[in-house]
């Protein structure tokens, strides 16, 4: 089986942010702009300029193992491994970058995998993410004469397992704080707000994992206000609303002072949460006038994240292993 993430830059330089970046907004899947009209503005404008900041932004949250994204997927597979048992090979693959996705597909049935179960890290569909992991499957294939049998592990955004696990370690995680915050927000991955009206289903998916999250939570923290946002907006498109940058600073003058953070859409801490959230929302909230200010880390490798991608592969294994 194989699990599958985003993608990371291979150093934090700006050369290898270049390459990351024009192979991810190459993808039409992410960015929904005929070719004709995006390749000059990527090329000429986008790849030109954004790679030196967002390598600032990497070099910010960059660890002894690496990229923390491309870590903790790793530790996640390996977790993986010691959970299922010796009867599955466990392997992990970027959708974007390295470990590239047809690579190590390649490499699994060239272990003699003759049935792969793909397993995309995104608990809210959307296309832009599980289509384009379907994408490059597809791509895979189309190089195999000897195909292996597939199944493909569904979004699961409303699964209880899910609920239960973010539940857990997000009030765990609260409990441990050293204030009681007045205010939950609940930051989501953006999207261009075309994407709803053009039938994907994120903005559905990520409304209801935050329902569900917040009916779970609130018999522990009675108090404690939820809001749902979406981050990391990016051109002049109209984005989902509410945006997390807004709402920070709007939160901080209307009066709160206690606010933390959660990303229950990433299944890993990565640039999105550990540089934009912690870092520029920290900068961003107390600046308006907060005081206590924490993000909550990602599900990532602990027990509550582990024993729910467990039984969401146990499961879609069932009958196979």
């Amino acid at each position: 089986m194989l699990l599958v993430n985003l993608g990371t830059p291979d150093d934090a330089s700006p050369a290898a942010v270049r390459r990351y970046l024009a192979e991810f907004l190459s993808d039409p899947r992410v960015v929904e702009i005929p070719r004709a009209l995006w390749r000059p503005i990527l090329h000429g404008v986008i790849l030109r300029t954004r790679p030196r900041k967002s390598a600032h932004a990497y070099s910010q949250v960059w660890g002894e193992d690496g990229s923390p994204l491309a870590a903790i997927t790793a530790r996640q597979a390996r977790a993986l491994r010691e959970r299922i048992g010796d009867g599955v090979i466990v392997d992990w693959a970027m959708r974007y970058g390295k470990p590239a996705f047809g690579d190590r597909f390649a490499a699994l049935q060239a272990q003699g995998c003759d049935r792969i179960l793909v397993a995309p890290l995104y608990p809210q569909y959307s296309a832009a993410t599980n289509a384009s992991v379907m994408d490059a499957l597809c791509k895979a294939l189309g190089k195999m004469r000897w195909q292996p049998a597939l199944r493909t592990l569904p979004p699961y955004y409303d699964d209880p397992g899910y609920i239960a696990a973010l539940s857990d370690d997000l009030g765990a995680q609260i409990e441990a704080l050293a204030f009681q915050p007045e205010t939950l927000l609940l930051s989501f991955h953006g999207m261009p707000e075309r994407t709803l009206h053009l039938g994907d289903p994120y903005y559905c998916h990520c409304q209801k994992t935050a329902r569900l999250l917040a009916a779970s939570l609130g018999g522990r923290f009675p108090d404690l206000r939820i809001v749902t946002t979406f981050q990391s907006r990016f051109g002049r498109a109209k984005w989902l609303e509410p945006a997390t940058d807004t709402v920070l600073e709007s939160e901080a003058r209307g009066g709160t002072r206690r606010l933390v953070v959660a990303a229950p859409g990433f299944s890993a801490d990565c640039l999105e949460t550990l540089e934009e959230l912690a870092i520029r929302g920290r900068d961003s909230f107390l600046g308006a006038g907060g005081s206590e200010y924490a993000t909550l880390t990602c599900l990532n490798d602990g027990e509550h994240g582990m024993a729910m991608i467990e039984q969401l592969i146990r499961r879609e294994l069932s009958g196979w292993a």
